[in-house]
């Protein structure tokens, strides 16, 4: 066995925040967007980073359930429609991850001329995403800032018996 037999990636706000805005950089210029498509839950943060980068107004967001806690799912359930466009022309839809690419499958479907951009992207989805930053492996679990809790850990040493 390794030194670490699941392989989990940690991201900080700080380097979330670092991608997102490397991730907004590449959307310039700016007028080419009517608004932003939040996929939630994930897409909100660099939605709203995206936003405030790129002077965008209109963010509307997408509700799509693809999975139970730690599990995907093979059905996906639209909890919440987009209201702002009907094809997706001159918007950018984000999300934080696309892992096995169904939750953009779907959403390709309901906006075809969209463009879709994540901050991480993993083999099995890369094909359905226009941009990213960071290209992660397909075994890989991510750890956002949002799910995680700082909590003091106590020393090596301390906890000799």
């Amino acid at each position: 066995m390794g030194w670490h037999s699941n392989r989990e990636f940690f991201v900080s706000w700080e380097e979330l925040h670092r991608a997102t805005k490397e991730l907004a950089r590449r959307q310039l210029p700016a007028e080419q967007w009517q608004g932003i498509v939040a996929v939630s839950r994930g897409g909100l943060v660099p939605a709203a980073i995206i936003a405030r980068e790129l002077n965008i107004r209109v963010v509307d967001s997408v509700c799509v359930s693809s999975y139970d806690h730690t599990e995907q799912r093979d059905d996906l359930q639209l909890l919440k429609d987009v209201t702002a466009t009907t094809d997706g022309e001159g918007y950018l839809v984000i999300d934080d991850l696309v892992d096995t690419g169904n939750t953009l499958k779907f959403l390709r479907d309901k906006l075809p001329k969209a463009k879709f951009i994540t901050v991480y992207a993993k083999p099995e989805g890369m094909s359905l995403v226009d941009d990213y930053v960071a290209d992660l492996e397909q075994e890989t679990w991510i750890h956002f800032p949002w799910d995680m809790h700082l909590h003091y850990v106590e020393p090596l040493a301390g906890q000799e018996s």
